[in-house]
């Protein structure tokens, strides 16, 4: 008989995608979060999992909610010390996990393969899983974000393979090692290395040493596929030394799979990948030329492992891409001539590619509305803010994210006023607004056709870019 599973904080992408795949692979599975919204929302209820707003610890553990108490409870991030069901997990000494955890007692195959990086790794995880897919391949997997279109974020199946992101975030509140230690990787494809989450990981050097312990974990027989562009990624596998195999990528023409000849429109890219005296076309939708790397790394990867590159190459052309990786949340230009994007790019490093490939694409003036996550709001991230934005006409920070401080905090993350004041020193046009219906009337003030509005930022805005489509319209 299958385990009922109770996810505390279900609306995260991560966790709600893998409560929808243990509902699919027949577990009986509920959850509980703060607050339900679509897209997550929808899907949770059109998959037929139960859950419910608020902390419950009577409706978790009722067995006519669900039939049965919880076999295991899957705790999420959000979870704090003080979570009445977490409290309660503990005092009825309920089996528990972190998603991680999970991901790796149930998901991760004996062909392991695992996508990891500062950046790149939910599009080339999600890429591979839909080539495997495309390929008629059986594949458990899980990539942290939500694919447009119908295909699902995670699945779990009867398979030798296993596809999973591999993030470098803490994995609980009582782990602060990254996920993917979790993930037994035999394939590891590492897309980049550039200090992040400095709320996790203080100095550089602690940050590096958590990718050099995943690349010093892949097995002999294993495969290690990594990019040529990012000299830290490389330089990582300096040290495997009669280990497994090491396969380059990138636009440098030293690179074991070599991408060249990049165009780009607002429909996409074409370019070439060259290999082994061979060349393939490939065309893809996503927008961004540095996308080029990233199906290029997948491309690696997926033909190092299958040897079909025709196929990969035509599975590569129909994939659907993901939400909030620039995505038209407009459809196109609104009747007022303005284009609106919203992307998860959370750093000012990830920012900066966004903008550029704007940039590059559209020729009017670019409003950029910027959240970063946590780690950036550090004292430590402030240099990597010089210049950042300098694709964007205008910068708007709005009200952030309320964020928990210990008392003992020396360096507490700064607000949105601060964060104004660091961007507007290398940055002429950058403003501080924290009424949401203000903001959004400074937008349409200041946007007219073949205008670009982007939302930048892990969180979800508050429903500022849903009511600014609806005025634009």
């Amino acid at each position: 008989m299958k385990k009922h599973i109770h996810f505390i904080g279900i609306c995260g992408v991560a966790m709600s995608a893998l409560a929808i795949a243990f509902k699919k692979a027949g577990y009986t599975v509920s959850g509980s979060d703060v607050g339900f919204y679509p897209p997550v929302s929808t899907m949770l209820e059109k998959s037929g999992v139960t859950f419910y707003p608020g902390w419950h610890p009577e409706k978790m553990l009722a067995s006519n909610l669900m039939g049965t108490v919880p076999d295991l409870v899957i705790v999420g991030n959000v979870a704090s010390s003080t979570n009445p069901e977490w409290l309660a997990v503990q005092t009825k000494k309920i089996p528990y996990q972190s998603y991680p955890e999970a991901i790796a007692e149930f998901f991760v195959k004996e062909k392991s393969i695992v996508c990891a990086g500062t950046y790149g790794k939910t599009t080339t995880t999600a890429l591979l899983a839909w080539i495997f897919s495309e390929l008629k391949l059986k594949s458990s997997y899980m990539f942290g974000g939500l694919a447009t279109g119908e295909f699902p974020s995670a699945a779990l199946v009867d398979s030798d393979w296993s596809i999973l992101e591999g993030d470098e975030y803490k994995s609980a509140r009582w782990d602060n090692g990254p996920k993917f230690a979790h993930y037994n990787a035999k394939y590891l494809l590492l897309t980049s290395v550039n200090w992040d989450h400095a709320d996790v990981y203080p100095t550089e050097a602690s940050y590096f040493e958590a990718f050099e312990k995943l690349v010093a974990s892949i097995p002999a027989d294993g495969m290690i596929v990594v990019s040529t562009d990012n000299k830290n990624a490389l330089d990582s596998t300096t040290k495997v030394v009669d280990g497994p195999l090491v396969v380059t990528y990138g636009k440098d023409s030293d690179a074991m799979y070599c991408y060249k000849n990049v165009t780009q429109s607002d429909a996409g890219l074409n370019f070439e990948i060259h290999y082994q005296e061979k060349n393939i076309s490939i065309t893809c939708p996503l927008l961004g030329l540095y996308q080029a790397e990233n199906i290029t790394g997948a491309f690696a990867m997926a033909n190092e492992l299958l040897r079909q590159p025709e196929k990969i190459a035509a599975a590569i052309a129909t994939f659907p891409g993901l939400k909030r990786r620039l995505e038209k949340r407009s459809e196109g230009p609104t009747p007022a001539g303005v284009t609106v994007f919203d992307d998860i790019a959370h750093s000012p490093t990830k920012a900066k590619y966004v903008l550029e490939t704007l940039r590059k694409i559209y020729t009017g003036k670019i409003i950029a509305v910027f959240e970063p996550n946590t780690g950036n709001r550090k004292s430590e991230s402030l240099p990597q803010y010089d210049h950042a934005f300098a694709a964007a006409d205008e910068v708007v920070i709005p009200r952030l994210k309320k964020v928990k401080i210990d008392v003992d905090d020396l360096n507490p993350p700064f607000d949105g006023e601060e964060l104004a004041e660091t961007i507007g020193k290398t940055h002429t046009h950058v403003n501080y607004i924290d009424d949401d219906k203000k903001l959004v009337h400074h937008l349409i003030s200041r946007t007219k056709k073949n205008d670009i509005i982007v939302f930048l930022g892990s969180h979800g805005f508050r429903g500022m870019i849903e009511e600014l489509i609806s005025k634009l319209k």
